[in-house]
């Protein structure tokens, strides 16, 4: 609707990716063709004035070829999951993060998150509702950073099962409260069981950090 107020045309806008309700995105990605010649200046500022107030705003705006689109031509798609490890109730970061007030611990999440990387089927980290026609995925990087009360996992592929990171995420979880091993995440990916994989991780604390072309 913004665009067509800046335009005058009815265009189709194609996202890099699609995630569930709740889940925020610092680096989403979109595309969409327009007949009429407007400079990219005024693309971003007139689409960023018809969008507020909604918590939206365009960073910048490219021209690219006729080729590209914003989801088949993604090469990596990088997320966060926030997560906050104290005693205390979440206040700023309510809506923000993920709260687990039980001490985790962070060498034990890191150990486990190796067995993540590479090409593996990943029937056990997706939901029922995923409708991809094959559960297998390669994971390029799956790293964990602490800076106390500040918990955040770094996840990168191409592409992602349905709801597969913030069930990636409450394994980890898991794991760092001493409900799963380590050792048995290998395991639990040969299962191809999503029994056998920890709760989906809530919306709030998932983040599309980058998408790269």
């Amino acid at each position: 609707n913004a665009i067509k107020k800046i335009s005058s045309e009815t265009v189709n806008l194609y996202g890099a990716g699609r995630t569930d309700s709740g889940v925020h995105a610092k680096g989403q990605v979109a595309h969409f063709e327009l007949s009429n010649k407007i400079s990219l200046d005024s693309i971003r500022d007139g689409i960023n004035q018809h969008l507020r107030p909604l918590p939206i705003a365009i960073l910048d705006t490219k021209e690219v070829n006729d080729d590209f689109h914003a989801r088949f031509s993604a090469k990596l798609r990088t997320y966060e999951y926030l997560i906050i490890n104290r005693r205390a109730p979440l206040t700023f970061n309510k809506h923000l993060a993920w709260g687990v007030f039980k001490k985790i611990n962070i060498n034990e999440m890191k150990e486990a998150a190796l067995n993540f990387v590479g090409k593996h089927d990943f029937n056990s980290f997706r939901s029922i509702d995923c409708q991809a026609t094959s559960s297998i995925k390669t994971i390029q990087s799956c790293t964990i950073e602490k800076n106390e009360p500040y918990i955040v996992i770094n996840v990168a592929a191409k592409s992602f099962l349905h709801s597969q990171v913030r069930i990636m995420a409450g394994t980890l979880v898991d794991v760092g409260k001493g409900k799963i091993s380590p050792i048995n995440i290998k395991k639990i990916i040969e299962s191809k069981d999503r029994s056998r994989a920890g709760a989906t991780a809530p919306a709030l604390g998932l983040y599309l950090i980058k998408v790269e072309y």
